[in-house]
């Protein structure tokens, strides 16, 4: 606010200020910059070590919102056995979230 302020009281002048403005402005930005490349360096880290069709299960994920292990089976001729494996050590790891159970039961991202 206070660059904001500092701005707002030289912009009805003949020679508007906005070095307060703009400085908060691409503080900010660069912040965010910072931000979002630790979130990105963590995901990498989290998925690097993962099997193949836990990937493709996150990317469907993902893209869908929500996915079932009948789902994935269908789209992979994956046995549901080996799905199962799969979405218990996603669960495990805190990057899949279980809603209800048995063949009713769903996953959505972390």
């Amino acid at each position: 606010y206070l660059a904001l302020r500092q701005t707002q009281k030289t912009i009805r002048t003949k020679k508007p200020n906005w070095n307060p403005w703009m400085i908060f402005f691409l503080r900010s930005l660069q912040k965010q910059i910072k931000r979002l490349s630790a979130k990105i360096e963590k995901e990498k880290l989290i998925v690097a070590d993962l099997p193949e069709i836990s990937l493709l299960i996150l990317d469907h994920a993902k893209q869908h919102g929500r996915i079932t292990i009948g789902e994935i089976a269908k789209l992979t001729s994956i046995s549901r056995n080996t799905l199962k494996e799969h979405f218990r050590l996603l669960i495990k790891r805190e990057l899949l979230s279980l809603h209800g159970s048995g063949r009713g039961a769903w996953y959505t991202l972390k």
